[in-house]
């Protein structure tokens, strides 16, 4: 049985990204920097791509983003992950992009269902991400004690959550988060999008109290500050402070709360100095650098975790995210430079 560092759980997708997508924002009502889930009216955006538009298709899935830039700077047979797929040829896309990144996947597979996808309409450099789960809400909590996942759940020290797989999966998050937290483990969970803090508060906050490291950018972080009724909500220190200072399960160490702000300044408070924020700088890329934001943020969240399973300093797990969500927007898709970058 391999021994994995970092474990990692999320919805599986496929990204079908198109650009120039201005007729699509008006088409379908969408905002160009969010992420949804589709409703009814999204449904035949998915056919539309296809049939009047050049798609890229990139494997996609926040938390799967994430553990393909944790295994793009680790040594391979370092991270793990899971989340459910159909028996569909779109599976079989992720596991090809999973391999030559070094990530191993212990999909739940479900027979006779559609892969999951996110229809990414670039407009700039903005990215708006509509996503049909399909398969991926039919993860089944069991699958984390199967004698597949169970043992590597048991040798793991760092787990990765995203906060879009708690619309349907929270009681299998929880479990993870709290079996960490029982264990002295690191637990870590990426808020993902501003509709998680604000419509999925009851299923988040619980987590939140198992979580060593919390990840957000400055929309989420908007969006929390609002659902929980404080006063500023564009105070991105204060606000981390606010979720670094919630009651901690394990107090043994210290929760990190880290902001991105896009090319803005990247915001770090802890529970163990509360009123002394860190602020780091981002080298700003000139727009000709710039291809394509899609899973910037999952690339940062992917260099960090890589950086702290490596033993890394804070201020250096921050410089390799930085690091990593700045090759990711000089790629297509959520992807990462080939040949491989040393950034460890």
């Amino acid at each position: 049985m391999a021994s994995y560092s970092l474990f990692c759980l999320g919805n599986p997708l496929l990204d079908m990204q198109v650009t120039n997508g201005e007729p699509l924002l008006e088409k379908y009502s969408l905002k160009a920097n969010d992420a949804i889930l589709a409703e009814e009216k999204h449904a035949p955006i998915y056919d539309e791509l296809v049939k009047e538009h050049k798609v890229t298709y990139v494997a996609g899935g926040a938390a799967q983003n994430a553990a393909r830039g944790a295994a793009y700077v680790l040594p391979t047979g370092s991270v793990v992950y899971t989340g459910c797929v159909g028996d569909d040829e779109l599976a079989e896309q992720l596991k090809a992009a999973n391999k030559r990144e070094g990530l191993d996947e212990v999909y739940y597979v479900k027979k006779g269902e559609k892969t999951g996808a996110c229809a990414v309409v670039i407009t700039g450099h903005h990215r708006s991400l509509v996503t049909t789960l399909r398969a991926a809400e039919k993860f089944d909590k069991a699958h984390l004690s199967s004698p597949a996942v169970a043992p590597l759940i048991d040798v793991a020290k760092f787990f990765y959550v995203e906060g879009y797989f708690l619309t349907h999966g929270a009681a299998s998050a929880l479990e993870l988060s709290s079996k960490a937290a029982a264990a002295g483990k690191t637990f870590a969970i990426n808020l993902s999008a501003p509709f998680i803090p604000q419509f999925f508060g009851a299923q988040l906050q619980p987590i939140l109290h198992h979580a060593d490291i919390v990840i957000g950018n400055e929309a989420e972080a908007e969006a929390w500050a609002s659902a929980n009724g404080l006063p500023d909500t564009k105070d991105l220190p204060t606000i981390a402070k606010a979720i670094a200072t919630l009651p901690k399960t394990n107090a043994s160490r210290p929760r990190w709360v880290i902001f991105t702000h896009g090319s803005e300044s990247t915001v770090v408070v802890s529970s163990a100095a509360p009123d002394s924020p860190k602020i780091f700088n981002v080298s700003r890329l000139t727009d000709s650098e710039i291809v394509d934001t899609n899973g910037a943020g999952d690339a940062f969240a992917g260099g960090f975790l890589g950086a702290l399973v490596s033993g890394k300093s804070l201020d250096e797990c921050i410089e390799v995210g930085h690091a990593l969500g700045a090759m990711c927007v000089k790629q297509i898709g959520p992807t990462y430079q080939w040949p491989k970058v040393k950034l460890l």
